[in-house]
């Protein structure tokens, strides 16, 4: 089983980085490599189960489906439905935690997914700079 994993210091307080974390289908306003995304069916973005449906900068097509949100620990979890490139059994979490001594929230974002043999680290480096790294970096920048 692969694994991706990220964290950053985000320099604002964690309520205000969990409103736009927690919100999932707010990562065209904050990641750049979402261009554009929507709810399937009409959903709230809050609900457990819904479906965003969303283009990357290259117009690939992603879908991904919320399985837990949990704003008590500033946590939620998510899976792929159609997923970014070959890989099964995702599973990808979000968590905050705050810093007290400065008002600033240290962010996680990893998740654990099976590669084909042949791709063995492949995407585990992918998703772990490209989408979470470069994500947080993003989330950073946009609350700053």
């Amino acid at each position: 089983m692969a694994k991706a994993y990220a964290s950053a210091i985000i320099p604002a307080p964690i309520d205000k980085v969990w409103s736009l974390v927690r919100d999932f289908n707010s990562l065209p306003a904050w990641h750049p490599a979402i261009v554009r995304s929507e709810i399937e069916d009409g959903r709230a973005a809050d609900a457990v189960g819904c479906v965003r449906s969303f283009h990357l900068a290259d117009d690939a097509h992603v879908r991904e489906q919320l399985v837990s949100l949990d704003d008590a620990n500033h946590r939620l979890s998510y899976n792929f439905v159609k997923p970014a490139f070959p890989v099964t059994n995702y599973l990808a979490w979000i968590q905050l935690t705050p810093i007290t001594s400065t008002g600033e929230t240290f962010a996680e974002w990893g998740a654990n997914f099976d590669e084909a043999p042949e791709d063995a680290g492949k995407y585990e480096e992918i998703v772990s700079v490209h989408v979470f790294a470069a994500g947080w970096t993003a989330l950073a920048a946009f609350v700053a």
